[in-house]
């Protein structure tokens, strides 16, 4: 119907507004991040009851309004993810998981890869809190680079195409560079290497360990990545000392 959206969605964030409405961040297979109004759902006899939290996979009907908002009309639970709610570790994972993909894809157009990606890392969370550990965390960003079209460059020298003494990294070269290109990069070691290159080419669930002086470096690799080529800084996975 005109004026109508059918969709499914993952709540990103939800917002107090007013006295007893919700403004939503939603990801969206087909339609991207969309902002969304749900109306009276902060009132004990709401017809959305619970099912609007943020995390939730739902398959929702919104009315396309002239503002920015759209207007949630109904919403069914596809899963409430509710393991996630166990544990600080897994709520704090998620939050990570789901500000990611709100930084690095902000507009309508749709990812239908990045959707499936959230709602797979958001399910193992909730299956099992061993996976809200940082090297699943930085796992999921390097997929979300690869999605958004700024991975960088692992396989040679970003700079020369030199497949051997990848030492360093450069954000502003593209990925690793060699010994010879290594004066406005910084070290990354070989268990770095190892972690960006098994992370990439593994499943989620199955996202290798590293030592924590190795994922620092992984995760300063990808942040600076996404800082130089999507202009968007990501919030910190590994907590300074």
């Amino acid at each position: 119907m005109p004026g109508l959206l059918k969709t499914e969605a993952v709540v990103l964030r939800s917002i107090r507004y007013g006295e007893a409405d919700r403004i939503l961040h939603l990801f969206t297979p087909g339609h991207g991040r969309i902002g969304a109004i749900a109306k009276g759902v902060r009132r004990a006899r709401s017809r959305f009851g619970a099912r609007l939290e943020p995390f939730f996979h739902a398959r929702l009907v919104l009315h396309e309004g002239r503002g920015e908002l759209h207007t949630v009309t109904s919403a069914d639970t596809i899963s409430a993810h509710p393991g996630l709610r166990e544990h600080a570790v897994t709520l704090d994972a998620a939050a990570l998981a789901c500000d990611a993909v709100a930084r690095l894809f902000e507009s309508s157009e749709p990812h239908p890869e990045v959707f499936r990606l959230l709602c797979n890392e958001l399910a193992l969370l909730s299956a099992d809190s061993a996976h809200a550990r940082p090297a699943n965390g930085l796992a999921f960003r390097l997929k979300l680079l690869l999605a958004a079209g700024v991975l960088p460059q692992l396989a040679t020298c970003a700079a020369c195409g030199a497949a051997e003494h990848l030492r360093s990294f450069s954000a502003a070269a593209g990925g690793v560079v060699c010994s010879a290109h290594e004066a406005a990069a910084f070290p990354l070691g070989e268990e770095s290497y190892r972690f960006l290159v098994g992370a990439l080419g593994s499943p989620l669930a199955e996202a290798p360990e590293a030592p924590e002086l190795a994922l620092r470096q992984a995760e300063r690799a990808i942040a600076e990545t996404a800082e130089h080529h999507a202009q968007v800084r990501l919030r910190r996975l590994l907590r300074t000392a």
